[in-house]
């Protein structure tokens, strides 16, 4: 069992930066493949990025590629989102999320672990 707390939320001005965090307990995140999603208010779920295990292979969205870095630190066990120039439709609820499967994937079903997400505005 692994819980997941997702932090560094806030309200930001378009062009801003701002670094969410995702502590995991339980059990270390080194053994999972971990992702971020996003959900945008009136729209669907989305993936924003992931990471594997081994931190080797990450994965992004186009809407994020370039802006959006994920990386981890093993010894806090937690993984970070690092979010630059960010944009008014990145407002969203942020959440992190925890697989088994080996390397990053976009689809949420292969996510067994959520945190309960962090809210992040962006005004223009």
């Amino acid at each position: 069992q692994v819980q997941l707390v997702e932090s560094g939320g806030g309200l930001v001005q378009a062009g801003d930066s701002l670094r969410l965090s995702c502590a995991a307990s339980g059990r270390t995140f080194s053994g999972y493949t971990m992702g971020w999603f996003r959900h945008p208010p009136g729209k669907e779920r989305e993936f924003v990025g992931a990471i594997s295990r081994s931190g080797g292979n990450t994965l992004y969205a186009d809407s994020v590629k370039g802006r959006f870095t994920i990386s981890g630190d093993n010894a806090k066990n937690t993984v970070y989102l690092q979010m630059n120039s960010l944009k008014p439709e990145d407002t969203a609820v942020y959440y992190c999320a925890a697989s088994t499967v080996l390397q990053p994937s976009i689809r949420p079903g292969y996510y067994i672990y959520w945190g309960p997400g962090t809210q992040v505005t962006v005004s223009s």
